[in-house]
């Protein structure tokens, strides 16, 4: 019964198609039920109006002298046209000698011994007093025994001066009787029609919902949990069935790997901050466990545990950062001039360690970008590249280059041992270290990658690895809504405000 209520798509849509057929059916009914009733009507009109003008014509043609000879003339042509033979009814009305009909007792009265019952005689008084009132032209009389009764009524002159009213008439039954059966007939096939109407939309209800109630079972099985089932669409199936489970399945493979990834970064950050608790306890343990610890030894579980707690700071820091970036302001946007932009993160940056360090030109002109942001992704990829080259003498080099479209793209390259192939994708996702081997305090969380990426996509750019004209890494960063001016590119000196071959730290490049 759950399947059958009234609610669901299918009956639903069938309850809309019997309107809609109802609706349909009814203003046709309606058109062809008075489309009938007119053209019989004018049909009867037609009738009429020949047997009025072949009586009319005949009178005026008529060389009586007397009005009780045009009476007689009259009378004659009525009677050969009787009234049983086809339920016309004529009469001739001629002042001073009465009416003539071809239904004589409808206006002399009925015979004493015709059988003609009291209502049937007072409906024949009624018909015959509201003949004789009509004005000329077409009218129709109601009676409450005969229904309706078309009357043509017209006015003939003789040649001699004499002067009749003609009138024709018809019970208007025909009229009744065909739009009675216009309207059986429209009743039954709109029975039918609503009938298999309804049939047909629950069937087209039931195929177009059929892969939605699928989708719904796949939905409550998502719902409790399990990730695994997919839409799968059986040839023939509509374009907008087949949009729809693709947007589907795209959704849920998204859920997929969003759970993955939530459960590997939960897993990640876990044995990340697990690592520095555990030094820290085992460092309170040691220190408990002696009765008098020297202050040397207190000295040294202090610096210890601060460096622990200063690792798990900075990992929080950075995992409240990539948690931020998803939200809207997360960013704030403004027109950053890039050569004192570059120039004052290159003057800091340059400060870090002893290497040689290499600015190229920068393109004059303005960033719609967060500067705290974009320098922040800067800093951790020339941090990256200060840390995989060798003191005094590793490069570490910086361009800005613009792009086509409007956009400004940030190179950042070294000469350190680089980044593999199959790595150069994997190395910007979270926990993600190119070197399995290398300690926590040389490698660091592996959050400062992802950051880079979290912040360049939050700017609606890219970020990508490759390798450096020296074979170490080089990371690209390209973002959109730069604005060139008309000044020529700063040089290398300009930007950083230093001698043409300034380093710090080491030999001029």
């Amino acid at each position: 019964m759950s399947r059958l209520a009234p609610t669901t798509l299918r009956w639903r849509l069938a309850g809309w198609v019997a309107i809609v057929t109802l609706v349909c059916t009814g203003i046709a009914f309606a058109a062809v039920y008075r489309g009938t009733g007119t053209q019989l009507r004018n049909q009867v009109d037609h009738e009429l109006g020949v047997y009025a003008g072949e009586l009319t014509h005949d009178l005026a043609r008529t060389d009586a002298a007397t009005p009780k000879l045009l009476g007689a003339a009259a009378k004659r042509y009525v009677l050969d046209q009787p009234f049983s033979a086809g339920s016309t009814l004529l009469f001739v009305t001629i002042p001073g000698v009465g009416t003539s009909s071809n239904r004589s007792e409808l206006f002399s009265g009925p015979a004493p011994d015709n059988g003609e019952t009291a209502a049937d005689q007072a409906g024949e008084g009624l018909l015959s007093a509201q003949l004789l009132r009509v004005k000329n032209g077409y009218t129709t009389l109601t009676l409450p025994d005969l229904g309706r009764f078309r009357v043509v009524r017209r006015t003939v002159s003789t040649p001699r001066g004499l002067h009749a009213t003609v009138g024709v008439g018809e019970p208007l039954a025909a009229v009744s009787h065909g739009q009675e059966g216009v309207a059986r007939a429209f009743i039954l096939a709109g029975i039918l029609a609503l009938a298999g109407a309804l049939v047909a939309a629950f069937l087209i209800g039931s195929r177009v919902s059929r892969p939605l109630r699928r989708m719904a079972g796949v939905a409550a099985r998502v719902d409790a949990g399990d990730l695994r089932p997919r839409i799968h669409q059986p040839a023939g199936q509509s374009e907008e069935v087949r949009v729809l489970a693709d947007a589907f399945n795209h959704m849920l493979d998204r859920l997929t790997d969003a759970f993955a990834g939530q459960r590997a970064f939960v897993a990640d950050a876990s044995h990340e901050l697990r690592t520095p608790l555990t030094v820290i306890r085992g460092q309170l343990e040691v220190l408990a466990a002696l009765e008098s610890p020297s202050t040397a030894e207190v000295r040294r579980v202090q610096r210890l545990v601060q460096a622990e707690i200063a690792r798990i700071t900075r990992l929080v820091d950075d995992l409240l950062l990539l948690a931020n970036t998803e939200q809207t302001e997360f960013l704030r946007l403004e027109s950053i001039d890039l050569p004192s932009f570059v120039s004052e993160l290159w003057d800091g940056v340059s400060l870090l360690a002893d290497r040689r360090y290499e600015l190229g030109q920068v393109p004059a002109g303005t960033l719609r970008a967060d500067p705290d942001r974009l320098a922040q992704a800067l800093r951790n990829l020339l941090a990256n590249a200060i840390q995989h080259t060798a003191e005094d003498v590793g490069t570490v080099r910086m361009l800005a280059q613009a792009a086509s479209a409007g956009r400004i793209r940030f190179l950042v390259e070294d000469d350190g041992p680089g980044i593999p192939p199959e790595e150069r994708e994997r190395v910007f996702d979270r926990f993600h270290r190119t070197d399995p081997a290398r300690d926590r305090a040389s490698g660091g969380a592996g959050l400062g990658l992802a950051i880079v990426r979290a912040i360049v996509e939050a700017h609606g750019g890219r970020v990508s690895a490759s390798q450096s004209p020296e074979g170490g890494a080089r990371m690209e960063i390209e973002l959109e809504g730069f604005t060139a001016s008309s000044q020529q590119p700063a040089s290398a000196e300009q930007s950083r405000g230093l001698a043409a071959g300034a380093t710090v730290g080491g030999e001029a490049p």
